[in-house]
C-alpha cells in the first residue's frame, strides 16, 4: 500500500512539472482509487464475511497477571508477558506478540472513559 501511494505522489508531480500527460495522471488517479477502496473496505469486508470469528461476539477481560478473551465456545489466556509490543491506532489497539503476530481490541468496544482505563492498563503491563 506505500508503494502505492508513493506511485500516486510521483505521478502528480511528473503532471505538475509536465512530464506526463494529463490522460496518464487521470489514469493513474483511476488505478490509485480503484486499489485504496480494495484495500480499505473491499478486502475487509470480503474476509471478514468468510470467517466466523469475526462474526462472533467476544469478553475481553484485562485482569492483573493476563489477557482473556472469551465467546460463547470458550476461552484464551496470555500472560502479559506474552506480549512483546502495544501499538495504537485510531481505532484499535495492537498487542503484539512477535513482529508478525498480534491481536487487534477494537475501541469502540469501550464505552466513555473506559477506553483510557483500557489504555492504562496496556501501557503498565506490555513494555516496548
Amino acid at each position: 500500500m506505500v508503494l502505492v501511494n508513493v506511485f500516486a505522489i510521483i505521478s502528480a508531480a511528473l503532471f505538475f512539472m509536465k512530464t506526463i500527460s494529463p490522460v496518464a495522471f487521470l489514469v493513474s488517479s483511476v488505478l490509485w482509487f480503484g486499489l485504496m477502496i480494495s484495500f480499505w473496505y473491499l478486502l475487509p469486508i470480503t474476509i471478514y464475511r468468510k470467517s466466523s470469528t469475526f462474526r462472533d461476539r467476544f469478553k475481553a477481560t484485562f485482569g492483573k497477571e493476563s489477557f482473556t478473551i472469551e465467546n460463547e465456545r470458550g476461552s484464551r489466556s496470555w500472560p502479559w508477558n506474552s506480549f512483546s509490543t502495544l501499538m495504537e491506532s485510531p481505532h484499535f489497539f495492537h498487542l503484539y506478540f512477535n513482529t508478525r503476530s498480534f491481536f487487534i481490541v477494537p475501541k469502540e468496544a469501550f464505552e466513555g472513559d473506559e477506553v483510557h482505563a483500557a489504555r492504562k492498563v496496556l501501557t503498565a503491563n506490555i513494555h516496548k
